[in-house]
């Protein structure tokens, strides 16, 4: 399959381009880029073509894999879709759930595959984790600790200006709630409390009745920087593993999930479809922090 790659920024050298030029059945056709310098870079590097024009790329290939910020990416993503190309895409899918539905509905109407980035969620202990416990049942209540450090000097993403902007909520929530609603259902109600810095408290009720509780930042002291998860229930407890970190290998692992859609096979549990919901409740998040209520979904 031809995949054209849109953005040039760490998480494009990380994961994205090392591994559509690795991939045995992609063909990396080029690269598109907000800064032609970086793209050309970054096309050099991996041995393909730099683009001067979004549409260009996007008649040349059959998948775009999308690493830019979620209200640059959104667009693209839809534009892509209604040239009727497959897409691999980070989360979260957009900063505005209109705009997520749409990208999901032009996927839908086309009947394209397509893939949502949540990272851990790509490799094989938290894969084989979620299947797991979604089969166990039972449980009553989750808490997920997700808080990170980015903004030193030798972090890569700490020059990310969505990032800083939007903070822990859109940028770690993706990845607690890509755990939790698999294993605890949809999220029907959802209240939050803000703490310093950019740390935010979410308190979500889901379809079944469960509680899940998420605590999110990237800008917390490093001290007290974590990544924790339990469940709890009938079963008792279970402590969500430790994944190993290779962006490049899970990114592989997402397009094997595309290929696999695309030839007909079933769609990706992480498709757009899941990152449009995803976006529903990180907007709802927003909502009650500014306004103090609970919001309700569906």
């Amino acid at each position: 399959m031809r995949f054209g790659l849109f953005g040039t920024g760490p998480w494009a050298h990380l994961a994205h381009a090392p591994a559509l030029a690795a991939h045995p059945e992609v063909e990396f056709t080029g690269v598109w880029g907000r800064d032609s310098g970086k793209a050309g870079e970054l096309a050099d590097k991996f041995g393909t073509r730099a683009y001067s024009d979004i549409d260009s790329l996007i008649a040349d290939v059959d998948a775009v894999a999308i690493a830019l910020p979620p209200d640059v990416q959104a667009p693209l993503a839809l534009r892509a879709a209604e040239a009727g190309r497959h897409l691999v895409l980070d989360k979260p899918v957009a900063l505005r759930t209109e705009d997520a539905e749409a990208v999901a509905a032009a996927v839908a109407a086309r009947k394209l595959a397509s893939v949502v980035f949540f990272t851990r969620r790509f490799t094989p202990e938290l894969d084989a984790f979620v299947t797991e416990a979604a089969a166990t049942g039972g449980w009553t209540e989750a808490r997920v600790d997700h808080l990170g450090s980015i903004f030193t000097p030798d972090n890569p993403f700490g020059a990310s200006p969505w990032r800083r902007e939007r903070g822990g909520l859109w940028d770690v929530g993706p990845h607690a709630l890509a755990l939790v609603v698999p294993v605890l259902g949809p999220v029907t109600e959802v209240a939050a409390m803000a703490g310093p810095r950019d740390i935010t408290h979410l308190v979500l009720r889901h379809a079944g009745g469960a509680i899940s509780r998420l605590t999110l930042a990237v800008d917390a002291p490093e001290a007290s920087a974590r990544e924790e998860a339990v469940f709890a229930g009938e079963a008792g407890l279970l402590t969500v593993p430790r994944a190993r970190w290779s962006p490049d290998e899970a990114l592989g692992r997402a397009v094997d999930q595309l290929l696999a859609a695309a030839a007909g096979g079933a769609s990706p549990a992480c498709d757009v479809r899941f990152g449009a919901d995803v976006t529903a409740v990180l907007v709802a998040a927003e909502t009650a922090l500014r306004d103090g209520v609970t919001v309700k979904l569906g």
